[in-house]
């Protein structure tokens, strides 16, 4: 079986010494580095903005995989491609403008992702697969890390891996929330396992091997 990619998230990581964390990171193994963008509107919580990518872009080869929960994305979509994103996923809860969103990205040669809640339903996305490189499942409720994986979204997953392959479509599957070793086995049929507090709670390549 192909081994899956793991994105740490750098939400979990020590920010007083962030640039070294994400050196670190990269020799223990990352595939991509996971970054969560909060505006404290569409989630309860408030991170990171384009200017901090653009610093940490110059520490690291590995790809940026930018997760935009904020409302009306299409705001800061090209903030965000300037900065070094590699993958920019958008929530389709958090505008009316899903379409144009992918669009811009894909047209700026950066890869487009879509990201749904655990309530909402899978059939909300559907009409846009035909314009994404990666389905971002969220198995905990987005805005705070440590939560536990809700194991309800498994069947959401599996739906949508049926879906890609009878579409033929080469989409990655990335699942965020409550990652570790355990619930990483649950999650067959992902490609990308973004984990936080799993990583950073001890040796970083011992857990990221773990998960693989």
């Amino acid at each position: 079986m192909k081994n899956k990619k793991i994105a740490p998230s750098i939400l979990s990581a020590n920010f007083a010494k962030l640039g070294e964390e994400i050196i670190l990171l990269e020799k223990a193994g990352a595939d991509l580095l996971h970054i969560d963008v909060m505006d404290g509107v569409f989630v309860p919580n408030l991170t990171f903005g384009a200017p901090v990518l653009k610093d940490i872009k110059k520490l690291t080869k590995l790809k940026f995989d930018v997760h935009l929960m904020i409302t009306n994305p299409e705001n800061l979509l090209k903030d965000f491609i300037n900065a070094g994103a590699d993958y920019l996923t958008i929530h389709v809860e958090a505008t009316k403008k899903v379409e144009n969103c992918l669009k811009i990205i894909k047209s700026s040669k950066v890869k487009a992702g879509i990201s749904i809640k655990p309530n909402t339903k899978l059939d909300e996305i559907i009409p846009y697969l035909h314009l994404v490189d990666l389905v971002l499942i969220m198995t905990v409720e987005p805005g705070f890390g440590g939560q536990s994986f809700l194991t309800e979204q498994i069947s959401k997953i599996k739906s949508l891996k049926k879906y890609i392959t009878e579409k033929n479509l080469k989409i990655e599957i990335s699942v965020d929330g409550g990652i570790n070793q355990e619930t990483a086995k649950l999650c067959t049929d992902a490609d990308i396992l973004v984990a936080g507090s799993y990583i950073f709670s001890k040796n970083y390549k011992t857990q990221i091997q773990s998960l693989r």
